[in-house]
């Protein structure tokens, strides 16, 4: 058995309370689902900046009434710190596991607005750290990005090498684990980081000026409208489905002593490029009786983005048991659906 599938059992046997900070958000409200379906006890916060009602609803359609009783969903901003203080403790028992998610992602939103990036980013991230660590809760894991490798050419990446931020949101996320390694040494509050690599599935928003790809350009082939691909569609990405980043977050809040104070790629170790992952959606939606016949529209490159990128995987392998069940092409083809019946 997999470690993954015997810590569920074990949290099916004996419940626990979780903390997920930006939960109507797409990764947030994953994580929910999940762990309401595990008989979770869950609190949520979010301020819905990004966030949407939407998702906390289709989650309730999806667990039973017994389990969406499990759930208390606090309106609220990480950047205050009664809000963070008030979601650590439900019915006045501190949480046992934070899942911080809530940030305000996407590399052109930080160069456009800079200051509201690094407000959320790091003032918010900083104030839920100190709020948890008050709270003693019993372990703090929270979302770090790929962008920290920033200029660093050698692939795979690996999570002890890494180059000079290219943008501001880049900046924001290493700052973040450079205040868990500090709060580790300092005051002895073990953390650990995901390095998320371009997470996709279910609802996942394709709508907005910063929308993450794949969302964005399937919902464009659905309405048959023009799909942009920025440069010359070589430009290629590690794409993970978001039930494997659901795992890590799983196995990273319950991993041992000695296998925090770390951060941990996530993510499949592949490389699609643009022009080959356009193609599988193209596939993906003829398989849902979704006809895509346009070509793309290719313009200039974007500004801040990374060339390639790919991840190393082994040491959340190797130290937390880590074990991708979907790869890109499997995710998409298990997201296409949703995004057929929502859009």
């Amino acid at each position: 058995m997999s470690r993954y599938n015997e810590i569920k059992t074990e949290l099916l046997a004996e419940p626990k309370i979780w903390l997920v900070t930006g939960v109507a958000g797409f990764i947030g409200s994953n994580l929910l689902e999940h762990l309401l379906k595990l008989n979770q006890k869950v609190v949520g916060l979010d301020n819905f900046a990004t966030g949407h009602q939407r998702n906390l609803d289709e989650v309730k359609s999806l667990v039973t009434a017994e389990q969406w009783n499990n759930f208390e969903f606090n309106e609220g901003d990480i950047r205050n710190g009664e809000d963070c203080e008030q979601a650590l403790m439900h019915n006045g028992t501190a949480v046992d596991y934070v899942l911080h998610q809530a940030a305000l992602g996407s590399v052109p939103r930080s160069i456009a607005d800079p200051i509201t990036t690094n407000a959320a980013n790091i003032t918010g991230f900083l104030t839920m750290l100190q709020a948890a660590k008050e709270a003693q809760v019993k372990s703090f894991t929270y979302a770090a990005s790929s962008s920290t490798y920033g200029d660093h050419p050698a692939l795979p990446k690996v999570e002890d090498n890494i180059g000079n931020p290219l943008s501001p949101y880049a900046v924001t996320k290493y700052v973040n684990e450079l205040y868990a390694g500090v709060y580790a040494k300092t005051y002895g509050f073990k953390t650990i980081g995901l390095r998320y690599f371009n997470v996709f599935g279910q609802r996942q928003d394709p709508d907005g000026a910063y929308a993450a790809v794949i969302p964005k350009w399937t919902a464009s082939m659905i309405k048959n409208e023009d799909v942009y691909i920025n440069g010359d569609g070589e430009t290629s990405r590690d794409f993970c489905f978001i039930e494997n980043t659901v795992q890590m977050n799983i196995l990273a809040a319950t991993a041992e002593d000695e296998a925090k104070d770390n951060v941990y790629n996530v993510a499949v170790g592949d490389r699609t490029t643009l022009n080959d992952l356009y193609k599988s959606i193209q596939s993906a939606l003829k398989e849902c009786d979704v006809d895509t016949t346009q070509e793309p529209v290719f313009r200039d490159f974007r500004a801040g983005d990374v060339r390639h990128s790919q991840a190393d995987v082994s040491k959340a392998v190797n130290n937390l048991g880590y074990a991708p069940e979907y790869k890109i092409m499997e995710g998409i083809s298990k997201a296409m659906p949703w995004y057929k019946h929502f859009i």
